[in-house]
C-alpha cells in the first residue's frame, strides 16, 4: 500500500443554522493540514460535510412550516457557501440525506443486529434535545445536560442498543498502547477517567418518538440514532460497503486523522471506535478534540447576541486574514479568543507590516535601483548567512510543527522567516550601498537574497494563506515552487525581472472606523428583525392592582392527552387534568414540544380564561412559559410534587 496517502476528516456540521466562525475555524484547520500534505506530496482526501437528521431539525423545520428536506438543503448550501467563500480544499463534501449514505447506514445497523452487538430493549432516561442524546440522572450536571448545559426531559421508549461494554476493554487497551490515537494529551485522559474507566453503558441506538432520520428496515418503527447515522460518514463518504467495500475505501481507510471539536469527544473516542471494531474495521490513526474560538465575552451565542460568521469577517478583512487570526490565534490545547480589536491589531501589525510591507519594499527597491532586474551576483558577506541558513532550516520546523499539528507554530516559524528578512533589510540598508557605485554589485546580491528568502516563506505560507502566496509568486514574477525545491538556496531565475507595480497585500484598518461599521451593521439587523418579528408585545404592560390580579386562577395542572391540532404549524391540543376536571387546552408550542414528551407534565395553568377558538378548536385555558432570548419555550412546572388542582397563589 502507498505510504504516500492521507485522509484527513472534519466532523460533519449540523443543519440547525448558518454556521459562526467558531465553527468554521475547524474546516479552515483541516483545510491547512490537507494543504501542507498534498505539498509534501501525499495524495490527500479530504471530507467534510453536513450532518441532517435528529428531533432538532423535525421541530425547526415544523417551527418554519417546511419540511425537514427543505431546511437541511437550504442549511446545507449555507454551509458549504461558507465553506468555498473561506477557499477550503475538500474533495468531498458528504450530506448524510445522500442516497448511497442512508443505504449504508441501514445496512450496517442490520450487520450489527444480525452480529448480535445491536439488540433490542427499552430506554428511561434523561433526554437532551439539542444533543440528540440520552443520560442517566447521575450523569447530568447540576440536573442538566453535561455536554450543552440545557434542560433535559424524562423520556421512555422502545429502543435498540448497542453492546459498548462488550468492546470497552478492548478499547481502553487500544488507547493504552496508542498514545498518539486521542490528542492532545488532557483529552485522553478525560475519556478514559469520566467514561471509560468506569465503566461504560450500552449506547441506544434507535429513537420512536420523531420521524426525521433513516428507518430501520427490517423494524421501520425505529428510526437510526443520529450519532449512529453521522459518524459512518468516515466510511461511507469514501465507499464502504458491507459486502463490497470500494477500491478508494480500501486505500484511504483507516483515517489519518479526524479533527473534530473538544465537545463532541466522547461520541469519537469512544462511540465510534467500538462501531468500527463491532465491523471488523481498523480504528481511525488519530482523533484530535481542537479547543473552542471564543468571542471576547464567552462562548458564541445568539442569545449573547456575540455571534460573528466567517463571511461578516471576511467582509471586513479578506479570507486570507480571517484564515492567517483562527489559525495563528488558537493555542493547541486551551481555548483562542476573536475580537474585532484583536483582528485590526494582527491584520496591521503581522499582515501589513511584518509581511505586506517586506514584498513591497522590496519589489520597490528592485525597481528603483535595477528596473525591476534582480541579479545574483554572488557577492556575499558574513551578514547573509544567517538569513540563508534561516531561510533553508524554516521547512524543517515548520514540518515538524505540522507533524504535530501545532499549525499556529508553524505559521510563527514562517512569520520569523518574514521579520528575520526585514532585520536584514535593516542591517545591509540597501538605500546606502545605492549611494556608491562600486557596491553595486553587492546591492543585487542583498536584494536577490530577499526575493530568494520571500520566495521560500511564500512557499510555505500557501497552505495557511493559499490566494496571498500566489499574490507574492506573481508580484515576484516567478511560478510557485515545489516542497522539494525549498531545501535549495538560490532558485529564484537571476535576471528574472519582478513587477513594475507592487499590489498592496493588506490595507491597515482603522480600529475606531471597525467598530463604527460593526455597531452599525448590529443596529440594522437588529432593526430588520425587530421589523420582520411577529410579537409586537415587546414594550413593557401597564400597572395593574393587586384587585386585578386577583381575578386570576392559576393551579396545577396534569397533561393526560396531546395532540397535534390540525393545519396548523405551531399549536398543540392539550387535555389538562384540573382535579377532577378536564380542560382542554391549545397552546402555541408545537415547535418545542412533541405531543409525547407533554403527557404526564405537571403544569402552570390560567384556569378562568375566557374560553376561545384558534384553529377552529376550542380553548379553555392557558399554560404558561418562559421564554429565553433566542424564543426558546420552556413549560412552568411546580419545583415539588403537587397535585392537579393544586392552587398557585
Amino acid at each position: 500500500m502507498d505510504d504516500k496517502k492521507y485522509y484527513i476528516t472534519t466532523a460533519i456540521a449540523y443543519t440547525s443554522g448558518k454556521p459562526h466562525i467558531g465553527n468554521a475555524y475547524e474546516i479552515i484547520l483541516a483545510d491547512s493540514i490537507a494543504r501542507f500534505k498534498r505539498q509534501q506530496g501525499y495524495e490527500v482526501f479530504f471530507q467534510t460535510g453536513t450532518d441532517e437528521h435528529g428531533q432538532k431539525i423535525e421541530l425547526k423545520s415544523a417551527e418554519e412550516g417546511i419540511t425537514p428536506k427543505e431546511f437541511v438543503d437550504r442549511t446545507a448550501d449555507t454551509i458549504r457557501t461558507i465553506w468555498d467563500l473561506m477557499d477550503t480544499s475538500y474533495n468531498k463534501f458528504i450530506r448524510t440525506t445522500d442516497d448511497y449514505h442512508e443505504k449504508q447506514i441501514q445496512k450496517i445497523f442490520k450487520k450489527l443486529y444480525d452480529k448480535g452487538d445491536i439488540y433490542k430493549g427499552f430506554y428511561e432516561g434523561m433526554y437532551c434535545t439539542p444533543c440528540e442524546s440520552f443520560f442517566t440522572s447521575s450523569q447530568l450536571v447540576d440536573g442538566k445536560c453535561p455536554d450543552c448545559g440545557r434542560e433535559c426531559q424524562p423520556a421512555k421508549e422502545e429502543a435498540y442498543f448497542l453492546k459498548l461494554s462488550k468492546y470497552a476493554d478492548r478499547l481502553i487497551e487500544h488507547i493504552k498502547s496508542h498514545p498518539e490515537f486521542i490528542q492532545p494529551e488532557s483529552r485522553k485522559n478525560e475519556m478514559m477517567n469520566n467514561f471509560l474507566l468506569p465503566g461504560l453503558q450500552d449506547l441506544c441506538v434507535s429513537r420512536t418518538s420523531f420521524k426525521w432520520g433513516i428507518p430501520v428496515d427490517f423494524d421501520e418503527k425505529h428510526i437510526v440514532y443520529v450519532w449512529m447515522d453521522a459518524l459512518n460518514n468516515y466510511i461511507t463518504g469514501i465507499g464502504y460497503d458491507t459486502e463490497n467495500p470500494s477500491e478508494q475505501f480500501k486505500k484511504f481507510w483507516p483515517a489519518d486523522l479526524h479533527l473534530i471539536g473538544k465537545d463532541i469527544l466522547r461520541f469519537h473516542t469512544i462511540y465510534w471506535p467500538i462501531i468500527l471494531m463491532a465491523l471488523d474495521l481498523p480504528l481511525p490513526k488519530q482523533v484530535f478534540g481542537h479547543p473552542w474560538l471564543l468571542q471576547g465575552d464567552g462562548k458564541m451565542s445568539k442569545s449573547k447576541g456575540n455571534v460573528i460568521y466567517a463571511d461578516q469577517l471576511v467582509e471586513f478583512f479578506g479570507v486570507d486574514a480571517v484564515r492567517y487570526f483562527v489559525l495563528h490565534e488558537m493555542p493547541f490545547e486551551s481555548d483562542g479568543v476573536i475580537t474585532w480589536e484583536l483582528m485590526v491589531e494582527r491584520l496591521n501589525s503581522e499582515l501589513a507590516n511584518t509581511l505586506g510591507n517586506l514584498v513591497n519594499r522590496t519589489i520597490s527597491m528592485s525597481n528603483k535601483y535595477f528596473d525591476g532586474a534582480v541579479n545574483n551576483t554572488g557577492v556575499k558577506e558574513e551578514i547573509d548567512e544567517e538569513l540563508i541558513s534561516l531561510t533553508l532550516e524554516t521547512p524543517k520546523k515548520v514540518a515538524a510543527k505540522m507533524d504535530e499539528l501545532r499549525v499556529a507554530d508553524a505559521i510563527t516559524e514562517i512569520f520569523t522567516l518574514f521579520k528575520r528578512c526585514n532585520k536584514y533589510i535593516d542591517e545591509t540598508m540597501p538605500w546606502m550601498l545605492a549611494k556608491d557605485e562600486a557596491k553595486k554589485e553587492r546591492l543585487s546580491t542583498v536584494l536577490y537574497n530577499l526575493i530568494e528568502s520571500i520566495c521560500a516563506g511564500a512557499t510555505l505560507l500557501k497552505s495557511f494563506m493559499p490566494t496571498t502566496s500566489k499574490k507574492i509568486f506573481a508580484q515576484l514574477n516567478t511560478t510557485e515552487r515545489s516542497y522539494d525545491e525549498l531545501s535549495k538556496y538560490g532558485v529564484y531565475p537571476s535576471g528574472n525581472k519582478v513587477t513594475e507595480k507592487p499590489e498592496i497585500l493588506f490595507e491597515r484598518l482603522d480600529i475606531n472606523e471597525v467598530l463604527d461599521k460593526v455597531e452599525q451593521q448590529k443596529s440594522e439587523s437588529e432593526k430588520e428583525a425587530a421589523d420582520s418579528s411577529t410579537v409586537i408585545d415587546i414594550e413593557a404592560k401597564p400597572e395593574i392592582t393587586f384587585e386585578d390580579f386577583e381575578k386570576m386562577q392559576f393551579r396545577v395542572g396534569e397533561i393526560i392527552a396531546c395532540e397535534e391540532v390540525k393545519k396548523s404549524k405551531k399549536l398543540l391540543c392539550s387535555q389538562v387534568k384540573i382535579g377532577s376536571e378536564i380542560k382542554q387546552i391549545v397552546s402555541g408550542i408545537k415547535a418545542h414540544y412533541t405531543p409525547e414528551q407533554m403527557i404526564g407534565k405537571k403544569v402552570m395553568v390560567l384556569v378562568n380564561l375566557k374560553p376561545a377558538k384558534l384553529a377552529g378548536v376550542l380553548s379553555e385555558g392557558m399554560l404558561l412559559c418562559a421564554e429565553d432570548e433566542k424564543g426558546e419555550l420552556s413549560l412552568m412546572i411546580p419545583e415539588k410534587e403537587m397535585p392537579a388542582g393544586a392552587e398557585i397563589c
